[in-house]
């Protein structure tokens, strides 16, 4: 074969190899009976990845596989050690689920610093008031506590958020609602597409109003009247193959950050079912939170 044929043989086959790569990555997300795009199963984005870039990283977005590697050896996200964020200690790894780390330095991608914007100076204020489970200074009343520390929400975004375990999700969907039932503090977000009803704002809920759509094969989830009221919530789910959903998550709050924020968290199916997420029937921590406040009192 002349080199020229040979030549032309070889840019056929890359052609066709890339036209099949090409071709495969367009391939269409599943479908429902009625058409829309198929996101059902149980899902997790419990990971390493910090949800902000270690200081130490800079501006770079992605670890090499060498850099990941080393830091694998070293990515537990024990908390059994005592800090100044939790001075009594906590969970130790049994307990934790670790996930993967991924080449991303951080779950946020925007800003391109991969850290939360600067908070005002009004949030600033309130969280150096804001007492929490953490705090090391005695608890005046259960308001002093959160809506995590009691059980009830982690909230929005937070109940989308990773961290430290039964962070898995069960997406259900019909033809005019979309049901997104979480594992942690076991939430049900209950969305209805549009032209499905809604409650609106005049009812306040934890988790606020959601309403969604499809932008293609891209469900598009905006959520509202949430109790930190300027807050607005876009979350963006593509199925992208049949093992993951591309998840990413913006936020704008102007009473909490100075600009908007998003991340991206991928979501992994895993076999169900999810487990009953027994919390506030079993959470001795506030009673107990609150008489050794009372007792310090007494002193």
């Amino acid at each position: 074969m002349s080199q020229r044929r040979f030549g032309f043989v070889v840019v056929v086959f890359l052609t066709i190899a890339l036209l099949g790569v090409g071709l495969a990555a367009q391939e269409p997300a599943p479908k429902t009976p009625w058409g829309h795009p198929d996101l059902q199963g149980v899902w997790t984005n419990s990971t390493t990845t910090p949800m902000e870039r270690p200081s130490e990283l800079g501006e770079q977005a992605f670890l090499t596989e060498e850099e990941r590697a080393a830091r694998v050896s070293d990515s537990g996200i024990t908390v059994e050690v005592p800090s100044d964020l939790m001075p009594t200690g906590a969970y130790n790894d049994y307990w934790l689920e670790q996930g993967e780390l991924s080449l991303r330095t951080s779950l946020i991608v925007d800003p391109p610093n991969g850290q939360y914007p600067p908070l005002t100076p009004e949030a600033t204020q309130r969280r150096s008031e804001n007492l929490g489970s953490f705090a090391n200074s005695g608890f005046d009343t259960w308001e002093d506590l959160s809506t995590y520390d009691r059980c009830i929400t982690r909230g929005m975004p937070g109940a989308m958020t990773p961290g430290f375990y039964n962070h898995n999700y069960q997406i259900l969907q019909t033809p005019d609602h979309v049901v997104l039932f979480v594992e942690m503090i076991h939430d049900a977000r209950i969305i209805p597409l549009e032209g499905a009803g809604t409650t609106g704002a005049a009812f306040g809920q934890w988790l606020g109003t959601s309403r969604g759509r499809w932008d293609g094969d891209t469900l598009v989830i905006e959520t509202t009247n949430l109790p930190e009221t300027e807050r607005r919530v876009e979350e963006r789910l593509t199925r992208v193959d049949a093992d993951t959903i591309d998840y990413q998550i913006t936020v704008t709050d102007p009473n909490e950050w100075t600009d908007s924020w998003t991340a991206i968290m991928p979501m992994n199916e895993i076999e169900g079912p999810l487990f009953e997420y027994a919390c506030h029937e079993g959470n001795y921590a506030v009673p107990n939170m609150l008489a050794g406040s009372r007792a310090e009192d007494g002193r």
